[in-house]
């Protein structure tokens, strides 16, 4: 039976979204844990550290290979599930090198072996993550009828940034101020609760495959990724709605490696409290997220793209909330600031995910949820090192006020998300679906009844 005439139930969407568990684990460990002990604690600058943690996203075209090998090829029957479990355990693998880079760093911020620990843990958990965060994506997407595709997404981004916002609380109590020993404990947690989610949310989901015919020769694989890459890339609404995502991912992500230096360096505040500041826009993400769900639940995927432009202009309204607090030194700005950044990311999410659904045909399903993979990690990588290294130029090299050189990263940032809506409402997405078969009569039909 194909995997979208498979019943969707929430257990499937639940058991499916568990796997991001494990994701919320790795990512707070690297970009609040370890970034704010080597640029705070250690006193390294932020360009290295940044550089290092975007590396991972630079690699990013590995998800389009990967995207389309699980298109085309399978393991024992079984096209997406191998790739994703290679992934994760090189993600895993990854996380010692990580904890011995802060041993050589600690004793020296310039020892070479710390360095290079650092460069192996950010490649190896940069390339598990990208070649099984699109598979993965295409799972959830085939394990869901048409109709639902973008809520099942949006069930997996949901427990994703939910645990974003758990996993900051509960590492915030566990590590108040740094120890080397805490954070050990941390690693090994990480290795064992992660390994054991992403083994378990998907271990029997995808239905086995029959083996070619015999004498059947299949197309080499170079060769289908050329010609559904140059079919992909030559509609110009593909390439607009790839430029969309970039834009909004990295202006989305500017603040990721200096939003907890951002505390330290112009308030003062302790590592306990600056860990917590991605649980309050993630908590507000997840918040909307739950409520959008129910309120759009009947809402086609296809006619999410008012909703997703709305979100970007609400995020923007939070940063702009965010230079007020760091230009005035306003602390108690600081939390409304996140949490309307945080509802507004919550929105933009929830439209978004689901206008990727409708960008991502069944034929190429894995190629393009890779490309749009390559996008959002690109630029989120991009957007991490870009904010990491205006912080440094403003702050350290042209000795601005912490709170003025803050506040210019933040308003780079709102008006990236202002430009991103702009260029968002210029794609025709409708036309997209029915161009690519998805039952265009009834989808067309819903989306003005939405709207």
């Amino acid at each position: 039976m194909d995997e979208q005439q498979r019943p969707f139930t929430l257990w499937r969407g639940l058991r499916l979204s568990s796997f991001q568990i494990g994701s919320a684990m790795g990512e707070i460990l690297i970009t609040s844990i370890w970034n704010r002990i080597l640029i705070i604690n250690f006193g390294i600058p932020a360009t290295p550290v940044a550089l290092l943690i975007a590396l991972r996203y630079l690699l990013s075209p590995l998800s389009l290979w990967a995207g389309n090998l699980t298109d085309n090829r399978s393991l024992f029957g079984l096209r997406r599930t191998p790739m994703i479990w290679l992934g994760r355990v090189l993600m895993v693998a990854s996380l010692p090198f990580l904890w011995l880079s802060v041993v050589r760093l600690g004793g020296s911020t310039t020892d070479p072996w710390g360095w290079l620990f650092a460069l192996v843990s950010s490649l190896a958990y940069g390339v598990g993550t990208l070649i099984s965060g699109g598979p993965f994506l295409a799972l959830v997407r085939e394990s869901a009828p048409e109709r639902l595709q973008g809520v099942a997404i949006s069930m997996a981004q949901t427990v994703l940034i939910t645990f974003f916002a758990i996993v900051g609380i509960a590492f915030s109590f566990w590590m108040r101020d740094y120890s080397l020993p805490v954070f050990g404990q941390m690693v090994l947690a990480t290795m064992i609760i992660s390994g054991v989610f992403w083994f378990i949310a998907i271990v029997g989901i995808e239905r086995r495959t029959p083996p070619p015919a015999a004498g059947e020769v299949a197309t080499a694989p170079t060769t289908r990724f050329g010609e559904a890459m140059r079919t992909i890339w030559s509609d110009r609404r593909t390439r607009l709605f790839f430029l969309f995502l970039a834009l909004g991912t990295l202006a989305s992500w500017s603040h990721e490696a200096i939003l907890e230096p951002f505390g330290a360096d112009v308030f003062s505040l302790n590592m306990d409290v600056t860990t917590r500041f991605n649980s309050y826009w993630q908590t507000a993400t997840v918040v909307v997220l739950v409520v959008g769900g129910i309120l759009w639940r009947k809402r086609p995927p296809e006619a999410q793209q008012r909703i997703t432009s709305i979100g970007l202009l609400v995020m923007a309204l939070g940063l702009a909330l965010l230079v007020a607090a760091a230009l005035m030194g306003q602390r108690h700005l600081l939390e409304i600031a996140l949490l309307v950044f945080g509802g507004g990311f919550g929105v933009y999410t929830y439209g978004g995910v689901s206008l990727m659904a409708v960008m991502s045909p069944d034929r190429h399903a894995g190629l393009y949820l890779g490309l749009w993979t390559v996008s959002n990690l690109l630029f989120k990588g991009l957007g991490t090192f870009i904010g990491g290294a205006l912080r440094d130029l403003f702050l350290l090299q042209m000795k601005l006020a912490p709170g003025l050189s803050y506040g210019v990263v933040f308003l780079l940032q709102a008006v990236g998300l202002a430009t991103a809506a702009l260029l968002l409402a210029r794609i025709d997405i409708l036309g997209f679906a029915r161009d690519t078969g998805r039952h265009a009569p009834v989808v067309e039909a819903r989306v003005a009844a939405a709207d």
